[in-house]
């Protein structure tokens, strides 16, 4: 899989964007966790911090969602994927016109495969409810509403938990990304 795309550009971007800032505000200081490790984590003066790192530099397999498209007989639309094979990283915080975000990300191998099992439930839920399946990628500020991927246009959207999307924000991803501004909290 190719992932010189508008995407990934986009997306390299931004996190360049949001390093630039954490060089100057501090990086996000953590309590490290021996259960829970990521590559994301560098210590420095005694106190741990974390940034993202790139995937293919802290990995020995390829991070994927053939399992889950497998499992649920559904092609993920491949901006979703791409979107979280790219990086490591905590949440990661922005602000967009349409307010305050968290970009989901995987912390660490283990956390891709938790983050799997939650996209199988989450299109299981979809299923269910007999809604079009929606691929979620980021949080807002309000309980219970979520940016997702409409699976099948690839246009960004606002939704409810449960409810099916109410408000298209952007035409894909990569044009999403480029009007957030990285918020880093040192």
């Amino acid at each position: 899989m190719s992932k010189n795309t508008d995407l990934t550009q986009a997306w390299t971007q931004f996190i360049q964007q949001w390093l630039t800032e954490a060089d100057q505000v501090g990086f996000p200081e953590i309590e490290p966790d021996e259960n829970w490790p990521s590559p994301c984590e560098f210590s420095e003066h005694g106190k741990t911090y974390w940034r993202p790192v790139l995937v293919d530099e802290h990995t020995d397999v390829a991070l994927g969602f053939a399992n889950v498209e497998e499992a649920l007989g559904i092609t993920l639309n491949q901006q979703f994927i791409e979107f979280f094979t790219l990086y490591f990283a905590d949440g990661i915080n922005a602000v967009h016109d349409k307010g305050p975000l968290q970009f989901l990300q995987a912390w660490s191998q283990s956390d891709f495969e938790r983050l799997q099992q939650n996209v199988i439930g989450h299109l299981l839920m979809k299923h269910k409810l007999k809604q079009s399946p929606t691929l979620f990628f980021a949080v807002t500020d309000e309980d219970d509403l979520n940016l997702v991927i409409d699976n099948s246009t690839g246009e960004v959207c606002l939704e409810y938990v449960g409810k099916p999307p109410h408000e298209v924000v952007a035409p894909d991803l990569a044009s999403f990304i480029r009007k957030a501004k990285p918020v880093v909290k040192g």
